[in-house]
């Protein structure tokens, strides 16, 4: 009795022990994703003001696209501090146009394109989908898209809005080396996120799942085409 005992007590012990490190895993990824969430905003505000100051041909981010960056830096700081209970920040939802929130994080991003040499293109679409879901956890979704094609993926950046009558498509196309390896296997888990782009595409991929949505990488000739897909109220006129 007392063998049986004993060894009840060390199973219950181990696995307590992997509970806790799987519990302690999670929050240091809460962590990680933070921290890459508070650079992303950062550097994209900070080089966006410097080149409108320094260089005169640099393109200059509206003011607007600028708040935008730093209302993800601001979220960024609300998951760290609640990634210590292994969670994140509250949800705001709200109801807005998918159209004018890629437009800003463009926007944001033109200046860091810029400095690296390449470009940013937008499409918009005919119509303007109206989204309902978080926009600063959708912000980050687009912005780390267009982040990895800016750091990653060669001079020319496409981006385009196209909407259905119930998904609209935010494709992100560069003219890059491509994915190193499928997108499934850079977006899973914390392995995932420690690649060039795994980080940001796992942030991406989770804003994509929570809002009914998802990501894929679609064909392309070259490069890489990254399309996230999220569910819509209606196109606006």
């Amino acid at each position: 009795m007392s063998a049986t005992l004993a060894l009840g007590g060390w199973l219950a012990a181990i696995a307590a022990a992997a509970t806790g490190r799987v519990v302690l895993a999670r929050r240091m990824e809460l962590v990680a994703r933070a921290c890459h969430e508070l650079r992303g905003p950062l550097t994209a505000a900070r080089l966006a003001a410097q080149l409108a100051a320094r260089r005169p041909g640099a393109p200059h981010a509206p003011l607007h696209a600028i708040d935008l960056e730093l209302d993800r830096a601001g979220l960024a700081l609300e998951d760290l501090s609640a990634a210590r209970r292994g969670g994140r920040a509250a949800e705001r939802i709200a109801t807005f146009d998918l159209d004018g929130l890629v437009a800003e994080v463009v926007e944001a991003w033109r200046g860091a394109a810029w400095a690296r040499g390449g470009r940013i293109r937008l499409e918009s679409s005919r119509t303007r989908p109206l989204v309902r879901g978080d926009r600063a956890r959708l912000a980050q979704a687009c912005a780390n898209l267009l982040r990895n094609a800016v750091e990653h993926g060669g001079a020319e950046v496409l981006v385009r809005v196209r909407a259905g009558s119930h998904v609209a498509r935010v494709e992100v196309i560069d003219d890059g080396p491509g994915l190193r390896a499928p997108l499934d296997a850079l977006a899973r888990g914390p392995r995932g996120g420690r690649g060039e782009r795994g980080r940001g595409l796992a942030i991406a991929a989770d804003a994509a799942a929570r809002h009914g949505g998802r990501l894929a990488a679609a064909p392309t000739r070259h490069g890489a085409r990254l399309v996230l897909e999220l569910p819509i109220l209606a196109p606006a006129a």
